[in-house]
């Protein structure tokens, strides 16, 4: 028996429905029709997800780790490992901002669909390598570069980030920073021992949440390949 608090929709037409930032967790569908479907959930590979009692997980991360070589490292343990990881990353990156820039003027500055475009999402890797490398694992008095871009406006250990956003660089502004903070973390991988990434921190925005500088490392992977996955798919919406 469903219980009296669970939200029900039967014979409802949803086609075409949008759901942004919204959370369908633990959520049951019988009897629907769910051709072209499109989910994009990045956290998905923590958790399941059930087609006709099938968990899908393990084939997607399959696939996207075939589509993407290296990506597979994100959560590597071992220094070499990570290393690798982030060389492949940089590759990746490196073939998508030369395909960007082969694109009409101002492809850089595309919005899709309310999502950042490509320059701005380079911003956010400035922001992500500068809280959890700078800030977290190095302790740096003060982590952050102005053109970083967060997803929220921060005001946290005295570092304000409300007026970050608010800057409008130039792509070669953009491209030269983030080439600065990618070298930053390659420079920082390259003598990482494993004593080191076992080591404790405090979490780069929950103080009281203690993790490892492993785990920090494995936060900048992820974001690096789920933001690369977001910008390539928007540059194809651009043709």
């Amino acid at each position: 028996m469903v219980p009296e608090d669970v939200k029900v929709f039967v014979d409802k037409d949803l086609r075409e429905a949008r759901f942004n930032r919204s959370t369908l967790a633990g959520a049951v569908m019988r009897g629907v029709d769910v051709d072209g479907l499109h989910i994009d959930a990045p956290w998905l590979a923590e958790g399941t997800l059930l087609v006709n009692g099938v968990d899908v997980v393990p084939l997607v991360e399959a696939e996207l780790d075939r589509r993407f070589p290296g990506r597979d490292l994100r959560q590597a343990g071992e220094p070499a490992d990570l290393r690798a990881g982030w060389a492949a990353a940089e590759r990746a990156w490196a073939a998508a901002v030369d395909r960007v820039l082969a694109m009409p003027e101002g492809a850089v500055d595309v919005s899709i669909d309310g999502e950042w475009s490509f320059a701005q999402t380079l911003r956010h890797l400035v922001f992500a390598a500068d809280a959890w490398l700078g800030k977290a694992i190095l302790r740096l008095p003060q982590p952050f570069h102005p053109l970083g871009q967060s997803h929220v406006e921060y005001e946290t250990d005295g570092f304000d980030m409300s007026v970050f956003a608010t800057e409008q660089p130039t792509f070669e502004v953009v491209l030269r920073v983030r080439a600065e903070r990618q070298a930053m973390v390659r420079d920082f991988l390259a003598t990482v021992t494993p004593d080191l990434l076992a080591e404790s921190r405090p979490s780069a925005w929950w103080p009281e949440h203690i993790v490892s500088v492993r785990r920090c490392l494995h936060v900048i992977l992820n974001e690096e390949w789920q933001h690369l996955r977001f910008a390539l798919r928007d540059l194809d919406a651009q043709g």
